[in-house]
């Protein structure tokens, strides 16, 4: 199998589609002494927290070793992962092809296959030895003809872009390549606040929320709000909460979480007792509704200069997040670039420098909570899974001191980004 890409294929690394294919991929590896890493399909919020375990540099071409293909979108899937960790995948060494349209969806996003064997290959084969009729072996083949397999990909031009810089650059330089105001805002504020610090509070009462912000607000880039948990909310509270934004420059963020139809989300955002489009920069929609909920939110929040974050991964235990879905939020924010500004995420998902990675459950003393919150220290969130921002509660609003316990998570933070910055010049 391996003699199909000897010396007609460069790569440095290997790597099989997880899971099924990982075996595959660590027995070529240990007969040609080839360097094998291990994809993960979710960051663990555990161990190394790490999306690709093994020995790796950014910049490296990796072949990915599938077993089956159907759709190919398990293979698009690893690749996109890859990518989003600076490796190169755009070569894939197959063991049986299905002949459902596999190849070709492969071959639109400039992905190609060295395959061992097709199904009408093995067919022929099965009919030559007498194994199978011919009336069987046409069955199958009108079959997967009948049944072909495609996946919604993201535009081409958003892939030039992502491909264009696989490294980190500093927040003002991504402020200039944003074409949505809060995005251009937002890294505006962390380049020259020096701070990637975003305050979760989760407080129930009005003046403990403004003391908060009016307290916390020289050290961070955004505040976090869960509006209805408030007790005693008013118009004129978060009044008092956008002044505090423009005197201390943080963008405010509601994490409504918004996860309805299009038209039901649409009155949400716009109405109802909060009216949150008409206060809050930011809002946090699930992507499991389909595109509606973004088309929905941007037909009210874009006259009125907002923004999206979409949740691609989660921090709770027992999330049920996976790759297939973190792939397809992506996606979609690629395809309403102008609107979604990045993730709720544990990990990096894209190397897109327009989309933020914010990464929440962070705290240094703890590891979680009862109700199945994980927690991760602030250094790990950057330099292990990505983040841009780190979201941070509890370790704040319950210190003794928080503002003390703020400008450190900002330290930390915003160090952690640059550290991680100046190694990666290093490594050039």
């Amino acid at each position: 199998m391996y003699k199909l890409v000897e010396g007609v294929v460069q790569f440095d690394i290997l790597c099989g589609v997880p899971y099924a294919a990982l075996h595959l991929a660590t027995c070529i590896a240990n007969d040609h002494g080839l360097n094998n890493v291990l994809l993960r399909k979710v960051v663990k919020q555990y161990g190394t927290g790490k999306l690709i375990e093994g020995v790796y540099k950014e910049g490296q071409k990796c072949l990915v070793v599938e077993d089956v293909m159907v759709s190919g979108q398990g293979i698009y899937e690893s690749c996109e992962s890859l990518k989003s960790q600076g490796v190169e995948a755009t070569d894939v060494l197959l063991v049986l092809d299905r002949e459902q349209n596999g190849e070709r969806n492969l071959k639109k996003q400039g992905i190609r296959l060295h395959c061992l064997i097709r199904v009408s290959e093995a067919l022929d084969i099965l009919l030559k030895h007498k194994r199978i009729d011919a009336e069987l072996s046409n069955e199958v083949m009108r079959f997967l003809k009948a049944n072909p397999a495609n996946i919604p990909f993201a535009k081409a031009e958003d892939h030039q872009r992502t491909s264009q810089i696989n490294k980190l650059l500093p927040f003002d330089e991504r402020a200039a390549l944003c074409s949505n105001p809060v995005s251009k805002k937002l890294f505006t504020i962390m380049h020259e606040k020096h701070t990637n610090l975003c305050l979760s509070a989760d407080v129930t009462t009005v003046d403990m929320l403004l003391k908060l912000a009016d307290q916390v607000g020289p050290h961070i880039c955004m505040l976090k709000t869960h509006v209805d948990i408030l007790e005693d909310f008013t118009t004129a509270a978060v009044a008092q909460l956008v002044e505090l934004s423009q005197k201390h420059n943080f963008v405010i963020f509601e994490d409504r979480k918004f996860s309805d139809i299009g038209s039901t989300v649409k009155q949400q955002y716009a109405g109802g007792l909060y009216k949150i489009a008409d206060w809050s920069e930011v809002t946090t929609a699930h992507s499991i509704p389909g595109p509606g909920i973004v088309q929905a939110l941007q037909a009210v929040g874009s006259p009125k200069d907002r923004a999206c974050v979409l949740l691609a991964e989660m921090s709770s235990k027992g999330n049920l997040t996976n790759a297939s879905y973190s792939v397809a939020t992506v996606n979609m924010a690629r395809e309403y670039s102008d609107f979604v500004i990045g993730f709720i995420s544990q990990s990096k998902l894209t190397s897109d420098p327009t989309l933020l990675h914010m990464t929440p459950g962070v705290k240094n003393t703890d590891k979680g909570d009862n109700l199945g919150q994980q927690y991760v220290n602030a250094a790990d969130a950057v330099t292990l899974r990505g983040a841009d921002i780190i979201i941070v509660g509890r370790g704040i609003t319950q210190a003794a001191d928080p503002v003390a316990a703020a400008n450190e998570y900002k330290n930390l933070g915003y160090e952690s980004y640059e550290n991680l910055r100046t190694q990666q010049k290093s490594d050039e």
